[in-house]
C-alpha cells in the first residue's frame, strides 16, 4: 500500500510547477516602448511656482436670487386630491391644482387658477371617479 502525500505538500508542489510556467513569460515582457529611432526624446515639464498665483481668482457675486413661490402641501385619500397652499412672499402667487388619473378613461383634471397674496392661505381640492397616479400644483407669477 503507497502512502497518501498531505495536502499542505500537494498544494506545495502544484504552485511551485505553476510558477515554474509564468515566471519566462514575465521574463520575456519588455519595460515598455522603446522609442523610434530619430525622434527626440522630452525632459520632464518644469513648474515655477512663482507665476502660481497665491490665491484663485476673485468669482464675480452672483445676482440675487427673487424668491417666490407658496408652499403647497399635497395629500391624497382614494380618489381625492387637497392641496394646502401658504404664500409667504411679498408677491402674488397664482396657483393651480393639477390631478392625473391613473385609469386611461378616467379625465386629468387642471384647476382654474387661484391669487394667493403675500401671508395668504388658500385650500385647492380635485378628484378623479377611480385612483388618483398624481397630483401637483404650479406656480405662476401675476
Amino acid at each position: 500500500m503507497r502512502a497518501r502525500r498531505s495536502r499542505a505538500v500537494s498544494l506545495l508542489i502544484t504552485s511551485v510547477v505553476l510558477t515554474g510556467f509564468l515566471l519566462p513569460g514575465a521574463v520575456a515582457q519588455d519595460e515598455g516602448p522603446a522609442p523610434a529611432p530619430g525622434t527626440d526624446v522630452q525632459a520632464p515639464a518644469v513648474v515655477d511656482l512663482a507665476q502660481i498665483p497665491a490665491e484663485p481668482p476673485v468669482r464675480p457675486a452672483r445676482p440675487a436670487r427673487e424668491l417666490f413661490g407658496a408652499d403647497c402641501d399635497t395629500e391624497i385619500n382614494g380618489s381625492q386630491v387637497v392641496a394646502f397652499c401658504h404664500n409667504g412672499y411679498p408677491q402674488t402667487d397664482l396657483v393651480r391644482l393639477h390631478v392625473e388619473c391613473d385609469r386611461w378613461w378616467d379625465v386629468d383634471g387642471d384647476g382654474a387658477a387661484v391669487a394667493i397674496g403675500p401671508a395668504g392661505r388658500v385650500e385647492l381640492s380635485g378628484r378623479c371617479w377611480k385612483e388618483v397616479r398624481s397630483a401637483w400644483v404650479s406656480h405662476q407669477r401675476q
